[in-house]
This record gives C-alpha cells, structure tokens and sequence, in this order.
C-alpha cells in the first residue's frame, strides 16, 4: 500500500488554511499533488479567502450586475480575472491578477481632472470602438497639457508595490507629443516620485535618454507610459497622479483613455 504524505493527514480546514497563505496560482498547482490537496484547492472555502475582503461592495457598483454562478467562488474569481467590471456609472474598470489575487483599477479619461477638456476648441469628447469605457478623450491642440489623476489607497491591496501607467493611444493628426518629455509625478503622503516621458515616440527619435520613459504597446491594443510606483501600506492615503507638458509648443493628437494603477510584477 503507498504511504500518504504528511499533509494527507492533516485535517481538511487545517490544509485549507495552510493553502490561504499561498496564492491561487499556487492552488492550483498543489491540486495536482494528491487528492486531498486537489479537493481542498478547488473548494469554496479557500477561493473566498483569495477573494478580496471587500468583493460583495465592487460586485455592487457594477454597471451590468455579475451573478455567481454555480455558488463557485472559483469561478468568480477567475471571471473577475478574465472579465474586468465596470463600476461607478462606467467610470472605473476593476479586476484581479490572475497569479495573486491582488487589485488593479483603471480610471476612465471622464474620472480625470484634464486641463481645457471642456472646451471643445481642446479637446474632443468621442466613443472608441476599442475603449473599456463608453468614451476618450482625443486633444485637439494645447500647448499646456495638464492631466491629473487620483485613487484612495483603501481600495488596494495592502502592502503590494503599484505601478501606474497612462493608457493613450495617438491619431493620425498626431503633431508636436515628441518635441519635449512631459514631466511625471506619483505623489502619496507628501513622497513624490518624478519622471520624465515621451507622450509618443517617433520611430526617428534616437538616443533617448534612458531615465526619459516612452510608450509601450499593451495586450490590449493601448499604449501605455510609465508614470511610477508606490508602496500601498496598511494605512488609508491619496495617491495623485499627474502628467504635464506646458511648453509652448502645440501639440495634438494625443487619445487618453485613462491612468491604470495595477500591482507591479517583480522580477
């Protein structure tokens, strides 16, 4: 007869306990090694607790309401993965990291405080086929472009290091985004943390500095711009995002979408 392992042996909510200081990728894999450990990581009991704590109030500020099925919380889990949820009348994207478990938001342009976007000389207000929310923001032509965002830390996950990135794309009227780096700032509890970055990159662009960010293309068909990082701790802090390029040179263009604040990976 084989031998069982050792943590066959332990009690089923003593396993379960042990599997919720794990991640659910983790889960997953120790499902596969024995069937005591597969029947406790596919349970309902241990894919609430990599839910998160506050997961009934997002579910309830959905713009289309999200049933549980099957009363599986695995399921859930992975559909908030897979399926980011509108919240807030449209205004706020949420989901989860598939490997962690931890939050991640996008704030729509509309959630932004941008400089002249009510003026429509500046900038135009338009929907985007290939937009999570129902519209962008797409500037017509500034030469002072101020764009500033904000997010409370209580609806992160604490003690988990974000990124935040601006999400834009360019039209093909695009002009004057690449003659100066904008300067960029992530500000919690009075510590900012400044930058420099590229609202485009023109192929012709060379020796760019390499402190001076630039955008990257996302899965999604976006761009993205780096504008930095912080510390989500315990405590409950306004985090302040801002991007600014006031020269004198007029630019346009440029398509905002929103800022997205998601856990960073570290490698």
């Amino acid at each position: 007869m084989a031998s069982r392992s050792n943590i066959d042996t332990l009690p089923y909510d003593i396993v379960s306990k042990i599997l919720s200081y794990t991640s659910p990728q983790d889960a997953c894999g120790f499902s596969m090694v024995s069937s005591t450990l597969h029947s406790v990581a596919d349970s309902n009991t241990l894919w609430q607790s990599f839910l998160p704590s506050d997961y009934d109030d997002i579910i309830s500020r959905t713009v289309i309401p999200l049933i549980l099925q099957s009363s599986s919380y695995k399921h859930l889990f992975y559909s908030l993965c897979q399926h980011p949820l509108l919240l807030d009348r449209g205004l706020m994207s949420f989901k989860l990291d598939k490997s962690s478990g931890k939050k991640s938001y996008i704030l729509s342009a509309r959630k932004l405080s941008i400089s002249w976007s009510s003026d429509p000389l500046y900038w135009s207000w338009r929907p985007t086929p290939e937009s999570r929310f129902e519209e962008a923001a797409e500037l017509r032509s500034v030469s002072w472009l101020e764009i500033n965002g904000k997010i409370r830390t209580r609806i992160l996950t604490p003690n988990t290091t974000y990124a935040v990135y601006l999400i834009t794309n360019v039209s093909h009227r695009r002009y004057g985004l690449d003659s100066a780096p904008a300067e960029v700032s992530v500000e919690v509890s009075n510590k900012v943390l400044n930058g420099k970055a590229y609202l485009y990159q023109n192929i012709f662009i060379e020796d760019i500095n390499n402190e001076i960010r630039v955008p990257s293309k996302r899965d999604d068909g976006w761009m993205e711009i780096e504008l930095g990082e912080f510390l989500c701790g315990e405590a409950d802090e306004e985090v302040k995002v801002s991007v600014r390029e006031v020269g004198y040179q007029l630019k346009g263009g440029l398509i905002v979408e929103g800022i997205e604040v998601r856990p960073k990976i570290l490698v």
